[in-house]
C-alpha cells in the first residue's frame, strides 16, 4: 500500500470515527430527553395556574415536565381526569371531591393537600352581615358542595339554619329556619362575584372572588375560616388522580414539590394571604377522605 492510499485511509477511518461519536452523542441527548416525564395538571382560575406554574419550573430540575391547563369551571377538571385528558388536577376539596365521585361512579382520589381556601360574603350595600334586611337577596353556587357550604356560612353568620340530618351538602329544601325570608338564587360558582351589583349578599369561593378583584380578608363581611378548626377536612383542596395512579413515584415527587415552603409564599402572594396551606407532616389523608364520604351521606 503506498503512502499516499495509507493516509486516504487513515483519513476516512478518522471521519467514520468522529461520525460514530458525534452519533452516540445525539442518540445520549435523544434518550436523556425522553427521559424527561411529561404530565397535564388541570386547575381552575388564575392563582392557581400561577402556582401551579411556579411548582413546574421546580419539578422541571427532577426530571419532570409539568403542564398546566387552566379550567373556568368546576366539572370539566374532573372528567378530564377521568377520561385521561389529565394526569392529575388541582382544584377541590375533598367534599366536592366526594360527591363527584358517588355522583359519577368516578374511580379518583386525593393524594395530597393544597390549600384551604375561605368561602366569603360580599356586598355593595351592607358593611355586616347582620345587616341583611328581610326579603333581602343573596346569591350562592349553584353545584351541590358550594351551595352546601354556601348555607352552612349563612347559617353560621346566623342568617337561617339548615337540617343537621343533612351533613355537609345542605341544599335549599334543608332550610328548616329562615327568620328574614331570604331569597336564595343559585348560579355556576364562576358568576356569583359578578352578581354583587344585582343582590344585597353573594358568597363565593376565594378564587372566583379574587379573579374578580375581590380581596377576601379586606373586602368581606363575613369568612367561614375564621375558626379554621370548625371546618375539618371536607373543605381542604387536594391534588386527585386515577386510583391507579396514586403510587406513581412521579406524582409523589410533584406533591412533594408542592408541600414545600416555596409554595406556602407563593399561595400567599397570590391569594393576598386568604388561602392557607393545608398540609401537614401526619396527614392522612385516605382516611381523612373516607371519613369525608361518610359524612356526605344525608342521615336516615
Amino acid at each position: 500500500m503506498n503512502n499516499k492510499f495509507k493516509l486516504s485511509a487513515t483519513i476516512f477511518a478518522s471521519i467514520i470515527a468522529l461520525a460514530a461519536c458525534g452519533t452516540t452523542g445525539n442518540e445520549s441527548e435523544s434518550s436523556a430527553s425522553e427521559e424527561q416525564a411529561e404530565y397535564t395538571v388541570g386547575v381552575v382560575g388564575d392563582t392557581e395556574r400561577l402556582v401551579w406554574e411556579d411548582v413546574a419550573e421546580r419539578v422541571a430540575d427532577e426530571g419532570i415536565t409539568l403542564n398546566v391547563e387552566t379550567f373556568t369551571d368546576y366539572v370539566t377538571p374532573n372528567t378530564a381526569l377521568v377520561d385521561g385528558s389529565l394526569d392529575l388536577n388541582a382544584f377541590q376539596h375533598l367534599a366536592y371531591l366526594a360527591e363527584f365521585v358517588a355522583s359519577n361512579n368516578a374511580d379518583l382520589q386525593p393524594v395530597g393537600y393544597t390549600y384551604i381556601s375561605p368561602m366569603g360574603a360580599y356586598s355593595e350595600s351592607l358593611e355586616s352581615i347582620d345587616d341583611l334586611v328581610d326579603g333581602g337577596t343573596v346569591v350562592i353556587p349553584n353545584d351541590v358542595t358550594n351551595a352546601g357550604r354556601a348555607l352552612l356560612l349563612l347559617e353560621l353568620a346566623g342568617v337561617l339554619e339548615v337540617d343537621d340530618a343533612a351533613g355537609i351538602t345542605p341544599s335549599v329544601e334543608d332550610i328548616t329556619a329562615n327568620p328574614k325570608n331570604i331569597e336564595i338564587t343559585e348560579v355556576d360558582a364562576a358568576q356569583v362575584p359578578r352578581s354583587l351589583a344585582d343582590a344585597d349578599l353573594v358568597v363565593a369561593n376565594t378564587n372566583y372572588a379574587v379573579d374578580a378583584g375581590l380581596v377576601p380578608e379586606e373586602d368581606s363581611i363575613f369568612l367561614d375560616t375564621d375558626d379554621l378548626g370548625s371546618l375539618g377536612a371536607q373543605y381542604k383542596n387536594a391534588v386527585v388522580v386515577k386510583s391507579e395512579d396514586a403510587e406513581n413515584e412521579d406524582i409523589k415527587t410533584i406533591v412533594e414539590a408542592y408541600q414545600s415552603d416555596e409554595t406556602a409564599a407563593k399561595i400567599d402572594e397570590v391569594t393576598s394571604g386568604a388561602d392557607q396551606p393545608a398540609w401537614t407532616d401526619n396527614d392522612d389523608i385516605a382516611a381523612d377522605f373516607e371519613e369525608v364520604v361518610n359524612q356526605s351521606q344525608p342521615a336516615e
